[in-house]
């Protein structure tokens, strides 16, 4: 991530600056990130998962926002736009605009080359902290690949992956399974320029 701002901003500025944006900004520590836009993959798989999810969860008291829905993780500050975001029960918003959540039960970040490392390290650092919070899935855009942290009593993560198309994970706090043919349904997977370069390096 590259901050898009010299010196440090307030969130109530960050706030009205990005809601008269056109793009869409993280914000963290005082500064505002750009957001890359999405490849045809991620849109296909992004799609595919919640129309799949959706009708699991269509006549429970769950809703499932696109990356439009903004969250704030309330003990660091991160405001952050997750590729899908699931709330269980009332959503609690910031204020009255209601574009900001902070209680997901379920979030959902699908892979990419500029944003892997972050979306496995700092971010999920970030959605640790948020109590309600119980499962954390990242899906690849160029493999059948997923993987499923879900918090246990415990406060531990467990982590389960599945690397097949004709495989399936649980998503047990919504109830809901989650099927790999389904989410990669119509996705053509594309070896990113960046991939094949670190593949070369590393071989």
């Amino acid at each position: 991530m590259s901050a898009q701002t010299l010196h440090p901003m307030s969130e109530s500025d960050y706030l009205t600056f990005e809601r008269a944006s056109t793009l869409k900004h993280e914000y963290y520590r005082g500064q505002i990130y750009a957001m890359t836009g999405a490849k045809e993959a991620h849109n296909v798989i992004a799609g595919n998962t919640i129309a799949t999810l959706h009708g699991q969860v269509r006549y429970k008291p769950c809703r499932i926002y696109p990356s439009d829905m903004r969250v704030k993780v309330l003990e660091t500050g991160l405001n952050t736009y997750p590729d899908i975001t699931i709330i269980c029960g009332q959503p609690h918003f910031t204020d009255q605009t209601r574009d900001t959540v902070t209680n997901p039960i379920v979030i959902i970040e699908i892979l990419s080359p500029s944003t892997e490392r972050y979306d496995r390290g700092l971010k999920f650092q970030n959605y640790r902290t948020v109590s309600t919070l119980m499962d954390y899935i990242l899906i690849a855009q160029n493999q059948a690949h997923v993987e499923h942290y879900a918090r246990q009593e415990t406060g531990r993560w467990e982590l389960q992956e599945a690397r097949s198309k004709d495989t399936s994970l649980t998503i047990t706090s919504i109830e809901c399974i989650l099927r790999l043919e389904d989410i990669y349904d119509k996705v053509d997977f594309i070896v990113d320029e960046a991939d094949s370069l670190r593949d070369t390096m590393g071989s």
